[in-house]
């Protein structure tokens, strides 16, 4: 499984913005979905989970809220969808999927990443 992450950038505090991320392949409808960050000189985060189906998810307590995490099986994309955005939200964010498991909030358990994109937020 190949993933594209896109639709980072630039944002005020208070903003929004929606990350995609697209899976080649047909199995991305099986695997459970992830989005995490890392800030330079941090661990990389769970943000928010997904199940296969879309019927399970998680969120970290910081993005509870104002973040959803979303997918489309049908056109093999997963979304970060992320509202009333905060300084304290800058980071590169990585999509990832888990071929193991149908539904993961451990970050060991993702084992397809992709390239991140950068969220930076102004205040």
């Amino acid at each position: 499984v190949q993933l594209q992450a896109s639709g980072g950038g630039l944002v005020q505090a208070g903003g929004s913005l929606r990350l995609s991320c697209a899976a080649s392949g047909h199995t991305f409808r099986t695997y459970a979905m992830g989005w995490f960050r890392q800030d330079p000189g941090k661990e990389r985060e769970c943000v928010a989970t997904i199940s296969y189906d879309g019927y399970y998810t998680y969120y970290a307590d910081s993005v509870k809220g104002r973040f959803t995490i979303s997918r489309d099986n049908a056109r093999n994309t997963g979304y970060l969808e992320m509202n009333n955005l905060k300084p304290e939200d800058t980071a590169v964010y990585y999509c990832a999927v888990s071929s193991t498991t149908a539904y993961a909030t451990r970050r060991s358990a993702y084992d397809y990443w992709g390239p991140g994109t950068q969220v930076t937020v102004s205040s």
